[in-house]
């Protein structure tokens, strides 16, 4: 497998985790289930890298299981899929990458200011050292947490987020290659636009994982989201990472999100 497209895909998983609980977009809310509750995304990502001369695709679909163990407390895990296109000769990969298991707690909650602040911990299962290979994923436990903070607004809501992962590989030379602690700061404006429609603007900043690279890139996402009713959601979205030299790196996703009882 390239370095870019090993490279990209660190990018674009802790852009975020597998797991959005707001579909489409990076930034994740404080919104849970309730007590009760459940929530089942599905998406369909397709990412490009390229630089001069190369050009990898990445296919993947993400499955994610939530479920509200409190009004305030949800427990989620998943699973996702990967096709991997590199620039030949080189070989097309397919398989899984590394489960995961997490929670997201609303810690605060200020009804009057409409203001509230959670907690995400997740926590990656390790794949096989062949996948690993294959940069399918990482063979060793890798983990992450985030704050949260959503603020209610006139013209729907803003979201924040400050996360801090560590990606940690069995093979010492993928360690020794890459940035492993990882960091985003992002913000994203969210509009009530129309009956059933949001749209949304999404940037943020995070740690390039190639240590020959600027410590800092960023990137920015457009996004829009469907509600056929107050339970079945369909989302799209564009991501494009910015500030990485001579690296271009898109991402589009689809996915559908599905709440129920």
């Amino acid at each position: 497998m390239s370095n870019l497209s090993r490279k990209a895909l660190g990018c674009i998983a802790l852009l975020p985790t597998a797991a959005w609980a707001f579909q489409p977009l990076v930034t994740d809310d404080t919104g849970t289930q309730g007590a009760g509750g459940n929530q089942i995304e599905v998406a369909y990502n397709r990412t490009v890298a390229e630089s001069p001369g190369t050009k990898d695709t990445t296919h993947e679909v993400p499955l994610v299981f939530t479920r509200g163990v409190s009004d305030a407390l949800d427990l989620y895990g998943g699973l996702s899929n990967q096709r991997i296109e590199p620039t030949a000769p080189a070989t097309v990969e397919h398989g899984w990458s590394n489960t995961f298991f997490g929670a997201k707690w609303r810690f605060y909650d200020d009804e009057a200011s409409k203001l509230s602040f959670g907690l995400k911990p997740e926590i990656q299962f390790p794949v096989s050292r062949d996948n690993e290979a294959r940069g399918l994923g990482t063979a060793r436990t890798s983990y992450s947490v985030s704050l949260l903070m959503t603020q209610e607004t006139g013209f729907g809501a803003v979201h924040a987020n400050l996360v801090a992962a560590r990606v940690n590989y069995a093979d010492d030379a993928l360690n020794a290659a890459e940035r492993r602690t990882l960091y985003r700061l992002s913000v994203a404006p969210v509009w009530d636009v129309a009956e059933g429609w949001k749209l949304a603007l999404d940037a943020g900043v995070m740690t390039n994982p190639d240590p020959a690279a600027r410590a800092r890139m960023g990137y920015v996402e457009f996004g829009a989201i469907y509600s056929f009713s107050k339970d079945l959601d369909f989302a799209f979205g564009v991501v494009r990472e910015i500030m990485d030299g001579d690296t271009r790196t898109t991402q589009a996703t689809a996915g559908l999100t599905w709440r129920f009882r």
